[in-house]
C-alpha cells in the first residue's frame, strides 16, 4: 500500500461520536492544581509564594535549564499553597495549588510579542519562553526538537495531524477551527528549521480537514496536504516520516537523520497562536470521550484542572472501571481521580464496568507470530516478552533492540494469550535506562 509503513493495527476508530462536536470552553474548577513535571526534562522551578495573587498568564515557575519550559497561570487568583502534588505515574511532584477568583474576567497577560523578522534563536527563545511542549502527548520541549544540531539540514517540516488514537478527535477539531493560527505557527516553523517545504500529513478519515486545510493554503508558503490510508501507529514520527517521505529514521536516530522535523499540529497551533502575544500556555484542548461520558466533547480546558472535577462537569458514570489519560492504545490508565490536567493530555477516554474486557488470566506465548506481524519498527515482541520475563533486560536492549520500541501497544493489542507485552516493555526500558545513568555516573566519579 502507498503512502503508509508496513505492518500495524487496525483498532476501532471510535471517533464518530466527538469528530463533528466544536471546540468549547470548559469552566473553571474552584481549585487549580499545576505539577511543575509536566513535560520531559527538568521540573519548572517554582517562583511564587503562598498567599501570593496571579494573574492568567503570569509567570509561576521558571524553566530549570535549557532542557525545560516555564508554567504560567491557567487563571487569575489566590495561590493557597505550595505543596506535592500527584501525577499520574503515582509518584509525587512539587506543585502549586491556586485558587481562581470567583469575579475575574480572567484576562490573559501580554508579554513580549516574538516579531516573524525575529532571528531563529529569539523563536526558539519565544517558544521556550511560552512552556510549549508537544501536545500530541510526548510532551517534549519543542525549543529543544527544533534545534537543528550542527552539521544537519532540514528539508522537510512535516505538521502531524494524523492522530490515529482511537477516541480521540482533538487535532481534528484544531484543523478545523484554527487554520489561521497552524499557518501562523508553520511561518515560525519555517523560520527556526530553514525547512524548504512543509507538508500537512493527514488521514483519510479526517478528510473535511484535509479539505479545509488545503483551502486555506497561503500563497507564499510551500506547504502541501498529503491525505494517507488509516492505519496504527500512522501518527508516530518514525512511521509518518515513512509514509510520506519512504526515508526509514535509522535505529536510535532521530527525524533530522534524514533531513525532516517533525511538529504536532496543535503544538504548531499553539506556536502560531501565542507568540504574536509574547503569552504563556495556559489551555489546551482536550477530548473527552468513552462509552462512560454522558457530555462527550472537545474542551479548552485550563492546565491543572483536576480530573475528578473533570469527570463531575461531562456526567460521568457511576461505574467507572478505567480512565485513560490521552487514548486507550498508548495513553496510561488513571490510579487516582486525583490527578490533574496536564500540558501532555491530549484526551481522557472513560470506560465502565461492563465495557472493559476483563483479563482473568495471561496464558504463555504460544508463538503465533502475531506481535511481530504487527509491530511497526520490526521488532520480536514475543522473545522480548520472554527475555523480560526471565529478567534480562541487557539482551533485551543489546541483542534485540529494546529501546527503539516507543510503546505503540499494537502487540500487546493482538496479542491471544493476554500478554500485557507493552507493560512489560516499559518497565524493561526504565531499568535499561536506570543502569546506563549508574554506569554514566560511576564513569564520570
Amino acid at each position: 500500500m502507498k503512502n503508509t509503513f508496513k505492518h500495524g493495527v487496525h483498532p476501532p476508530e471510535n471517533k464518530e461520536e466527538t469528530n463533528g462536536l466544536p471546540i468549547r470552553q470548559f469552566p473553571f474548577a474552584p481549585l487549580i492544581i499545576l505539577p511543575v513535571q509536566q513535560h520531559i526534562g527538568a521540573a519548572s522551578q517554582i517562583i511564587v509564594k503562598e498567599g501570593q495573587e496571579v494573574s492568567r498568564g503570569q509567570l509561576l515557575a521558571k524553566a530549570n535549564g535549557y532542557m525545560s519550559v516555564p508554567m504560567h497561570s491557567p487563571v487569575s487568583g489566590k495561590i493557597r499553597k505550595i505543596a506535592d502534588v500527584l501525577l499520574i505515574s503515582g509518584q509525587t511532584s512539587p506543585g502549586i495549588y491556586l485558587e481562581p477568583f470567583p469575579y475575574s474576567g480572567q484576562e490573559v497577560v501580554v508579554g513580549n510579542p516574538i516579531s516573524l523578522d525575529a532571528s531563529p534563536e529569539e523563536i526558539l527563545k519565544g517558544i521556550q519562553d511560552a512552556g510549549i511542549v508537544g501536545l500530541g502527548g510526548a510532551a517534549f520541549p519543542t525549543h529543544v526538537k527544533l534545534k537543528i544540531p550542527e552539521g544537519k539540514t532540514c528539508d522537510y517540516l512535516i505538521i502531524n495531524g494524523i492522530e490515529c488514537e482511537p477516541y480521540l478527535t482533538t487535532d481534528h477539531r484544531v484543523m478545523l477551527e484554527q487554520a489561521d493560527d497552524i499557518f501562523t505557527g508553520i511561518r515560525y516553523l519555517l523560520k527556526v528549521t530553514g525547512a524548504k517545504e512543509v507538508i500537512i500529513g493527514i488521514e483519510a478519515n479526517k478528510q473535511d480537514a484535509a479539505d479545509h486545510l488545503s483551502s486555506k493554503i497561503p500563497t507564499d508558503l510551500p506547504v502541501r496536504v498529503q491525505v494517507v490510508p488509516v492505519k496504527y501507529p500512522q501518527g508516530a514520527e518514525k512511521m509518518l516520516i515513512t509514509a510520506l517521505l519512504g526515508k526509514e529514521v535509522p535505529s536510535g536516530g532521530l527525524p533530522i537523520e534524514v533531513n525532516a522535523v517533525v511538529v504536532n499540529v496543535a503544538t504548531t497551533a499553539e506556536i502560531g497562536r501565542l507568540l504574536p502575544h509574547g503569552q504563556g500556555i495556559q489551555e489546551r484542548v482536550i477530548t473527552i470521550t468513552g462509552p462512560g461520558v454522558k457530555k462527550k466533547g472537545n474542551y479548552l480546558i485550563p492546565i491543572g484542572t483536576p480530573l475528578r472535577y473533570v469527570l463531575e462537569q461531562v456526567g460521568a458514570v457511576d461505574n467507572i472501571s478505567e480512565v485513560y489519560m490521552g487514548g486507550p492504545m498508548m495513553g496510561v490508565s488513571a490510579s487516582s481521580l486525583d490527578i490533574s490536567i496536564v500540558k501532555g493530555t491530549s484526551g481522557i477516554v472513560v470506560f465502565g464496568d461492563n465495557e472493559v474486557r476483563k483479563v482473568d488470566k495471561i496464558y504463555p506465548c504460544i508463538k503465533c507470530g502475531a506481535c511481530v506481524d504487527a509491530c511497526p519498527i520490526f521488532l520480536n515482541p514475543s522473545k522480548l516478552g520472554i527475555l523480560a520475563k526471565f529478567e534480562a533486560y541487557d539482551t533485551m536492549a543489546e541483542e534485540f533492540n529494546l529501546m527503539d520500541c516507543f510503546e505503540c501497544g499494537s502487540c500487546s493489542y493482538v496479542c491471544p494469550s493476554n500478554i500485557p507485552l507493552v507493560q512489560y516493555f516499559r518497565l524493561s526500558k526504565g531499568i535499561v535506562r536506570k543502569r546506563n545513568s549508574a554506569k554514566q555516573q560511576k564513569s564520570n566519579a
